[in-house]
């Protein structure tokens, strides 16, 4: 009887710890006002690509059957990210999800998109370093950190720019 208890235990841990990594949901576009300079990923449907005389894009995810005047997000991408972004209008009718951060504009609220990274969520914001990833490794039983970082009785840990 204990068995089916014990194997329960792992299984809902397990289930609450991927709850709590989990991305947190994006939001739609009508609430793009309430999350103004913060890096949110927005859930929107694509539907027409307007092209500015100065170069501009815009994505428009407002539908055909809202008004300019209540049309109060729109994703923005200039012509230097031209090659970084790919093709706009391959983008028409697609629901997305892009991620950036929420910048008011003319009462308005806009995202500039730059790179099709964004899409998708966007990009994880958290990159290992490899080197720093290989050396925790309990396969090689490496440590991380040397207790002797500190040098000349320096606290704290010294780290080596190399440039990227």
């Amino acid at each position: 009887m204990r068995a089916p208890i014990l194997l329960s235990v792992p299984i809902v841990l397990l289930l609450s710890c991927s709850a709590a990594v989990a991305k947190p949901p994006c939001i739609p576009p009508e609430q793009a006002l309430q999350h103004l300079h913060k890096d949110v990923c927005v859930e929107a449907r694509v539907y027409r690509v307007v092209d500015a005389s100065d170069g501009i894009r815009f994505l428009d995810v407002c539908s055909p059957e809202t008004s300019d005047a209540d049309c109060h997000f729109f994703i923005i991408s200039s012509t230097e990210d031209k090659k970084s972004v790919g093709n706009l209008e391959s983008l028409v009718g697609q629901t997305i999800q892009i991620r950036g951060k929420i910048l008011p504009i003319q009462g308005r609220a806009d995202m500039i998109f730059s790179s099709k990274e964004q899409l998708h969520g966007g990009k994880p914001k958290f990159h290992p370093n490899p080197q720093l990833v290989k050396s925790f490794s309990a396969e090689n039983g490496g440590q991380g950190f040397s207790p002797h970082n500190g040098v000349g009785g320096q606290h704290g840990v010294h780290f080596r720019h190399r440039g990227n």
